[in-house]
Parts: structure tokens; sequence; C-alpha cells
């Protein structure tokens, strides 16, 4: 039995393959079963208004039933659709990696169990030649990868499994995401291909799902807790 984690950090081996919808699902799981459940985005990008939380963040706060305020769950917002660290130079600011991390650490503290989702990539840079890699080293959570099906999946999952795995990072096991219903033959394939060449966990193949953000994130919470590799993940979470 895996030790219980008090929250997971989701990455998306790309900004194309629905890193935040994952986290959404996820977060929506834990809320459907009773737990207080917390959520942060450490940065957004390419927001045409940083007055308040981008989709994502109002994503994830909706899904997890969430009472945060607008700076717990999304402390650091950009209008430049670049990475956190470049946008924020660009805007002549900088993100306090230290601020960053005790807000992390009091929404861990404050719920049951937290859903911070990383998508922009484990090597996405926050600030300072600091990556969201130190930030998962730092708070010490399981990690969650999420990727895709286009050409270069194979290669950036086993890339960023294996990076991960370089830096001792604990990782809960990966998603395939966005599979389409009528699958060509690397599609079909894909799930067989990772598994025969990395040691970590598939924990689901989610289908591409049609509607809005809401609706998807209600149809792939039900898709996902159906799914037998579900239960690779359950020890992460608390019980119910």
């Amino acid at each position: 039995m895996r030790n219980r984690a008090k929250g997971l950090i989701i990455t998306g081996v790309d900004h194309q393959v629905g890193g935040t919808t994952v986290a959404a699902v996820l977060a929506r799981i834990c809320s459907d079963q009773g737990i207080n459940t917390g959520v942060l985005i450490p940065a957004e990008t390419g927001l045409a208004d940083i007055t308040g939380p981008g989709p994502g963040a109002r994503l994830l706060k909706w899904a997890a039933r969430s009472q945060q305020t607008d700076e717990e769950v999304s402390p650091n917002r950009f209008i430049a659709p670049l990475d956190p660290a470049t946008a924020a130079s660009k805007e002549k600011k900088r993100i306090d990696f230290n601020a960053l991390i005790n807000t992390a650490r009091e929404a861990l503290n404050k719920h049951d169990f937290t859903i911070i989702d990383g998508s922009g990539g484990l090597m996405q840079p926050l600030s300072g030649g600091l990556l969201l890699a130190d930030l998962v080293v730092q708070l010490e959570l399981p990690l969650v990868v999420v990727c895709g099906v286009d050409s270069g999946a194979i290669n950036h999952c086993l890339l960023t499994l294996f990076t991960a795995r370089q830096m001792e990072l604990a990782i809960a096991g990966y998603f395939i995401n966005k599979m389409p219903i009528l699958k060509n033959i690397a599609e079909d394939n894909l799930a067989h291909s990772l598994a025969v060449m990395t040691m970590d966990e598939l924990l689901g193949v989610l289908n591409t799902v049609k509607g809005t953000e809401q609706e998807k994130v209600i149809a792939l919470a039900e898709q996902l807790t159906g799914l037998p590799t579900f239960t690779f993940l359950r020890p992460y979470l608390p019980p119910r």
C-alpha cells in the first residue's frame, strides 16, 4: 500500500494535452466523494484580464467546489502567452518562488486533499532558473503526467517520466488524454507502446468528449471512475 498523499501535482507533457482538464476531473472526483479539496495553479499566462483568475483556475475552483479566494487558487497571472518566467519578465514582474511554496503549503494544510495544476510541463520555467520540477521537489507530492495522442506523444511522455525519475520524484502514473473514438493505428497502439517502455502505471485512457469545459469534466469524471486502471490511483487519494 502506498502512503496516502496530501495532494497531487498534475503536469501535461505540453500545453495542448488537457492537463488542466484532467486536474479538474480529479478535483471533481474528490469533491464528489465529500473530500475537502483545494486547488492551485502556480501561474496562469495568456490571460485577457489579470484582475481575476483565468479560465483554468475558475474551472478547477468549480470542480473542487472550493471556497478558496482567487489569490489562493491563482496567485500569479500574466497577459503574455509565454512560459511563466518569461511572461513575468516581459510584464516587469517576478514570481516569488518562496511565496508560491507557502501558498501551496497553506492549501495542503487547509484541505484534506489538494490538486496542483502544473499543466505547462515539468520543465516549465517559473522564476530565476527554477522550474515546475523544483516546486514538485519542494512539496514532495506525487506527480501525475498527462499526455496526448499526437505523433510526438510517446517521445514527450517518456521524456517527462524519465526526467521525473532522474530527479527522484514520486510518480503516481500517467494518463493518455483526448483519445478519439475512431482511432488510427498509432492511437490504437499508443497505450501498449508506452506500457512496454515505462515502469510507471497507466492510470487511464480518456476519450475525447464534447460540450462545455464543465460538461467535459463531469463526463470524464464518470468515465475515469469506471475504468479498471483507476484502481492504481486510489491508494494516493484520501479514504472516502
